[in-house]
C-alpha cells in the first residue's frame, strides 16, 4: 500500500473517477465524502438512507477486495490520541474548506469548479511543503 505502482494507481484513479461520474449521472449528486457524512448525521435530513448505504459500501469495499489480493495495512505506527486529533483536524479542515481533498480533487475538478481547482492547488502546495519540512528539515 505504500509502494507506488503506476498500473494500480491508474486503475484506482480510473475506478474512482468513473464511480464519481456514475454517481453524478444516476443520482444527480456529487460523491464528496465529507458532505455525505455530514448529511447522514443531520437529524432533519430527508434522505439519509442513500448516504448510509454509500458509507456502508466504503466500509465493505476493502473486505470484498481482500480475496482479490488487496489488503489494508496490518499496523498503524501512531498512538490513538494522535489518530483522534488527526481525524478531528481532517474533519475540521474539510468543514473549513467546504469539502475534502478527494471531493475537490476528483469531483470538483471533474466538473471544472474554479473553487475546487483552487482548493486542490492549495492542498497540493501545502502537502509539498509539509513533506519537504518533515523529510529535509525535521
Amino acid at each position: 500500500m505504500t509502494q507506488f505502482t503506476p498500473f494500480e494507481a491508474l486503475l484506482g484513479g480510473t475506478i474512482l473517477g468513473f464511480a464519481a461520474l456514475l454517481f453524478l449521472l444516476f443520482n444527480g449528486r456529487i460523491a464528496g465524502i465529507s458532505s455525505i457524512v455530514s448529511g447522514a448525521f443531520k437529524p432533519l435530513s430527508t434522505q439519509p438512507q442513500w448516504r448510509w448505504c454509500f458509507l456502508l459500501g466504503l466500509i465493505l469495499a476493502p473486505l470484498i477486495a481482500m480475496p482479490l489480493g488487496y489488503s489494508l495495512p496490518a499496523t498503524i505506527d501512531m498512538s490513538w490520541p494522535l489518530i483522534i486529533v488527526g481525524g478531528f483536524l481532517v474533519g475540521f479542515g474539510s468543514y473549513l474548506g467546504s469539502g475534502c481533498t478527494s471531493g475537490h480533487g476528483i469531483c470538483g475538478i471533474g466538473r471544472l469548479s474554479p473553487r475546487s481547482i483552487i482548493a486542490t492547488i492549495i492542498f497540493m502546495l501545502v502537502a509539498i511543503i509539509t513533506v519537504f519540512i518533515t523529510q529535509h528539515l525535521g
